[in-house]
Formats: structure tokens, C-alpha cells, sequence
């Protein structure tokens, strides 16, 4: 078949949309199917073809609510004159799939499917318009694809009358989780062999639970003789993934619709400010508290993946998430995780029999909050019982190798589109 997928930002951009786009449409190639990625234009990326897969930049960017940037033309016309046999865009709120609005009906035999991905602004303000409008566009398309039995966008849908739709979890790739353990890793890094590690992994945003997990970390009341060593892993913006030229007009589109005040003080309470708490923290554990020590690091992906490998336990404390990968990760690598009960995470737990969550709250506009007491206490638990955390680790790599890796998953996905073409 020849596909299309719709994706605002590709590789070499680092995310989990990202991720999963690039995994399926790579392991479709194997498979025998013509992918092309629509994407948008980044500095950083030189090359037209990766593994196979096909790759059409555009330079636009930005979502209907707060405007869409750039020529939607070129792109209008490229879908139409290529007569894909199917076309498959992740995520809701970005431009590959509110640019289709116009033309979603022209499209005659090309088949469509949508990730819709959580529909993270669904009670953003800003957004009411949008969410006005969607059960009429998602009744036009032929599948919907979730990555959860009950989250907001597949409950949206649900409520709307619709039912064409399937339930897809998420995965690891083999090519990265076979690789074997590193003994090493922890002398590279000058963690003690005896000190329990525990791991997060996300962007520093502000909303990833990095402050949150080092003020739990902190107060860690360990046994005497003990010693503890906490990883926080992630770059800095993630919006410098899409490259200077998309930052920017980030930046313009921000203050257009939102004002310079709002921009500040976003830049201030989401980047800035948590990154100095998290650094502050950090300098005081590692000076203060001789048995804890705090590492924080932007690993490259064969030693990120050796960390998965060489933790005791993965943390994640994240503010909002869909379906987060990184859970999926942790249990490829054979690793437990502790999660609060963000996203789907308790569902993920319940997959891979590997996770155990931590009691937290969601707030009125649909952020996970966690009070780093009950973390602290629940992680302190966790260390106490090694038997439970081996067997979970077991658990979770079993039920990668079995079920919840990509190349499993891009089979069901070719299901549907032979499905939605026949």
C-alpha cells in the first residue's frame, strides 16, 4: 500500500509522537508498504529518506485554535495529486491534521485513520471552538486508533456516538532493548555498586516530575548503611527540536495569541524557574547528604537505554501525559517502574504486570499533582521489597518480547489499513 503519515515533527526531533511515527512507519517498510512522512521543515534535517521511509517537509506550522503558519496550499495539492491509498496523522492540535479540515472530504479513495493522542487541550479554553467542531471531522474519518481504554479523547469520542475505532497500546523497539546489559555502565558514570538507582526520563519542561521526584528523593529516609543515587535524564527545551526557525515562530504565534506577559511568565514558571529549583536541589543533596547522589544527565540513546538497564527502579512523576513510552522502555529493559496515575499509566502497569502506582491527584485543568511525601514513602517501599521488584522486572520484559513491541504493533496497524481499504 502507499501511506502517508501526518506527523508535525520527525527525526531527528526527539519526542514520543516522533517515536512511535518513526518506528511504525519503518517497520511497515519491512513489511512491504510505500510510507511517506508529512512533517515540518526543520534546520537540522538533511536527508529525504531515512530506513526506507520517505520524508516531505513543509514549511508550516502551528495549529487552527492559535493559527496556522505558513502555505497549507503545497501541501493540500501534494495530498491530493499523490492518491495515497491511506493517510495516518498522530495528534490532534498541530497542522498536519487541522490543515486536512478543508479537504478531508475530497480525499475519494484515499482511506484515513487518526491517532488522536489524548487530546491534551480538551478543557483548554482556548481550544473550545476547536472541540466544537470535532465530532464532525472525526465522523468523517474512517478509524480511530487509541492508546487507552479510557482517557479523555477516547471517552470524547465515545460520547460523540462514534465507534469506529480500535485500541492500540504502545511499545519498545527490539533493535534497542536486545542490546545486552552493560556492566560498566554504573563505573562509567561513578555510581556505587551496591547504591540503588532509581531513573525518570522526560524533556525539563517543568512538567515531567523532575522537581517533584528530587524533593521526594530529598527526603528519602534511608536505612543506616544504605545508599541511593537518583538519575534525571532529559534535555532542556523541547522546542528547540524543531529547530530555530519553528522556535520562533512558536514564540510570535505565543505572544500573537497570548501576549508578551503570558510568554514570560510561561518561560519563567515552566523552563527557567523549575530547572534552578532542580539544579539547587541537586547541588544540596550531593554536598549535604552522603549516602544519596543525584546525577543529572542528557544521555545518548545506547546509554539511555543501558541506564533503563543498569536502574533498580524507574520514578515517574509526570504532570500530564497519554500514553507514555517511557513506561514501555522500562519494562523492555526489564526494569519496574513506579508511576503516579498519569495518562494511562495504571493501565500500562495492569499490561505489563510491572509498575505499581503511586497515589496522586489530578486539579481542574487536568494536571497529575503528587505530594512528594507520599512519593518519598512509596519509594522508600519499593526499596524494601527486591524480590517484588525483580518479578516485576520479569514480568514487563516478558511481556515486550511477547506482545508490546513494534514489530507486533505495526501488524496490527496494517491490519486496520487493509480494513479501511477493502
Amino acid at each position: 500500500m502507499k501511506i502517508l503519515f501526518g506527523s508535525q515533527f520527525y527525526t531527528p526531533s526527539v519526542g514520543g509522537v516522533q517515536e512511535v511515527m518513526r518506528q511504525l512507519a519503518e517497520n511497515l517498510v519491512k513489511r512491504g508498504h510505500q510510507i511517506t512522512i508529512a512533517t515540518g521543515k526543520i534546520d537540522e534535517r538533511e536527508f529525504t529518506e531515512l530506513n526506507g521511509v520517505k520524508i516531505k517537509e513543509f514549511d508550516i506550522s502551528g495549529c487552527y485554535s492559535t493559527g496556522i503558519q505558513g502555505d497549507i496550499e503545497p501541501y493540500h495539492q501534494y495530498i491530493l495529486q499523490e492518491k495515497f491509498d491511506v493517510i495516518m496523522v498522530m495528534a490532534a492540535q498541530q497542522w498536519t491534521f487541522d490543515a486536512l479540515f478543508p479537504i478531508i472530504e475530497k480525499l475519494d479513495n484515499t482511506r484515513t485513520v487518526f491517532i488522536p493522542c489524548g487530546f491534551s487541550g480538551l478543557y483548554d479554553p482556548i481550544f473550545s471552538e476547536y472541540f466544537n467542531k470535532m465530532p464532525n471531522i472525526l465522523s468523517k474519518i474512517d478509524h480511530l486508533v487509541f492508546h487507552s481504554t479510557d482517557y479523555r479523547d477516547i471517552n470524547f469520542a465515545k460520547e460523540n456516538g462514534l465507534n469506529n475505532m480500535s485500541i492500540i497500546p504502545c511499545g519498545a523497539s527490539k533493535e534497542d532493548f536486545s542490546a545486552n546489559k552493560d556492566s560498566h555502565f554504573r563505573e562509567r558514570h561513578k555510581i556505587q555498586k551496591d547504591s540503588f538507582t532509581f531513573l525518570t526520563v522526560g524533556t525539563f519542561t517543568g512538567i515531567k516530575g523532575h522537581l517533584e521526584l528530587i524533593k521526594a528523593f530529598e527526603l528519602l529516609k534511608l536505612a543506616s548503611g544504605k545508599h541511593s543515587t537518583l538519575i534525571l535524564n532529559g534535555n532542556t527545551l523541547s522546542a528547540l527540536d524543531g529547530g530555530a526557525s519553528h522556535l520562533l515562530k512558536k514564540l510570535i504565534s505565543t505572544i500573537k495569541n497570548r501576549g508578551l506577559i503570558y510568554l514570560i511568565d510561561l518561560l519563567v514558571k515552566k523552563y527557567l524557574k523549575p530547572q534552578h529549583s532542580i539544579q539547587k536541589i541537586a547541588e544540596r543533596i550531593n554536598k549535604t547528604q552522603g549516602n544519596k547522589n543525584v546525577l543529572i544527565k542528557n544521555l545518548d540513546r545506547p546509554e539511555l537505554v543501558q541506564a533503563f538497564m543498569n536502574s533498580d527502579l524507574f520514578v515517574f512523576a509526570s504532570n500530564i501525559e497519554y500514553s507514555p513510552l517511557v513506561l514501555f522502555e522500562t519494562a523492555a529493559a526489564g526494569t519496574p517502574f513506579l508511576s503516579v496515575s498519569v495518562g494511562n499509566s495504571p493501565e500500562i502497569a495492569e499490561w505489563t504486570q510491572s509498575g505499581l502506582i503511586c497515589d496522586s491527584t489530578v486539579d481542574k485543568d487536568g494536571y497529575t499533582r503528587v505530594d512528594e511525601h507520599v512519593l518519598a514513602e512509596d519509594m522508600l517501599q519499593a526499596m524494601e521489597k527486591p524480590e517484588l521488584l525483580m518479578q516485576l522486572g520479569e514480568n514487563g520484559r516478558e511481556k515486550w518480547q511477547s506482545t508490546l513491541n513494534w514489530e507486533k504493533i505495526s501488524q496490527r496497524y496494517e491490519d486496520i489499513f487493509i480494513k479501511v481499504v477493502t
